[in-house]
């Protein structure tokens, strides 16, 4: 394995993750799953874990081919087996069989997919204690809610059912058993109940597996799954990663609210779907968070300056939170 000079940064960024956020102590067995885009983030972890008296294993994987690809079997066996996984991988795990069976064991998981030295370092230094308060307040509403619209300017206007599903809160904080979620934290987010979808939506932020968009993406959505795609090259790329797999990565998945006040839309997914005044969608696999959809992706679709209603009443309107309903300080 290459080594590395450490840089004090990124090393006190890696000390809040593993000490602050995931709660690491002295003699539990940390996993450090990386691959060769992110090796470097993946060395300074698991010197940090070292240093914190952890049993430390480095696994360095073959980079997976999409978001949302399983990792090779003894890797998701080992998972399984740890006290603690950080993963800082070029491709996402978080939305994995192997994740999931990890977290029912008790192993507390953060996912970092496409992190960067400058996101990581950035993202770490924010206010967690806000964050959480917010995330928990937003899943909550989800939580009791049972209808969700999105509407933008740009021609978004999408309904769908929520009722009986629960809320995941990605708050960035893992410290209980079976505890898990991306670094950096911030959404609260939910699997939409299949086949309740219908309308359009325009994806204007950014799109997992393109990056920051040239131009929108419309959407066009019946009975739970995208019908048509419509736009320029960003759509027609879209239409190209979609068109390789079946029915199920074209499913209506995920329902997500960034709550990181820090974040910006960079075209790295991990952020942008952290981005506060922002929603996403996503399209494809959501059977390890409340759905029953089994797809070999899971792409996330960042819309900006939504307007949402949950059961009519207003969560959002365009981009700015009605802070009289629920977070009163504002952000």
């Amino acid at each position: 394995m290459e080594f590395f000079e450490i840089n004090p940064e990124l090393y006190k960024a890696c000390e809040i993750a593993l000490k602050q956020c995931l709660g690491v102590r002295e003699g539990e067995s940390v996993l450090i799953i990386t691959d060769e885009p992110e090796r470097k983030i993946g060395y300074h972890l698991w010197m940090k874990a070292k240093e914190l008296n952890t049993e430390a294993v480095y696994i360095e994987i073959v980079p997976r081919k999409m978001h949302g690809e399983e990792p090779p079997k003894p890797v998701a066996e080992a998972m399984k087996t740890a006290d603690v996984v950080i993963a800082p991988t070029s491709k996402s795990i978080t939305h994995t069989l192997a994740k999931k069976e990890a977290c029912e064991r008790g192993t507390r998981v953060a996912t970092l997919p496409g992190i960067t030295e400058e996101i990581f370092i950035r993202t770490m230094s924010a206010d967690y204690e806000e964050i959480l308060e917010l995330t928990n307040k937003i899943a909550d509403i989800l939580d009791n809610g049972s209808t969700v619209r999105i509407a933008t300017n740009l021609g978004t206007d999408l309904e769908f059912s929520i009722e009986g599903r629960k809320a995941r809160r990605s708050t960035g904080v893992y410290r209980k058993p079976g505890e898990c979620g991306n670094l950096p934290g911030a959404e609260a987010y939910i699997a939409p109940v299949e086949g309740t979808a219908n309308g359009v939506v325009v994806i204007d932020g950014s799109m997992a597996g393109i990056g920051v968009l040239n131009d929108p993406i419309k959407l066009t959505i019946r009975e739970g799954f995208v019908e048509k795609i419509e736009g320029g090259d960003d759509a027609r790329r879209l239409e190209e990663i979609l068109s390789k797999y079946g029915k199920e990565a074209r499913n209506i998945a995920e329902f997500g609210v960034g709550t990181n006040p820090k974040a910006r839309i960079s075209g790295n997914i991990l952020e942008d779907e952290k981005v506060f005044g922002t929603v996403h969608i996503a399209l494809g696999s959501n059977h390890d968070f409340g759905g029953h959809v089994k797809a070999p992706i899971h792409l996330d679709g960042i819309i900006k300056n939504p307007t949402v209603l949950i059961d009519g009443k207003y969560l959002f309107r365009n981009g700015d939170l009605m802070e009289g309903w629920l977070y009163e300080r504002g952000i």
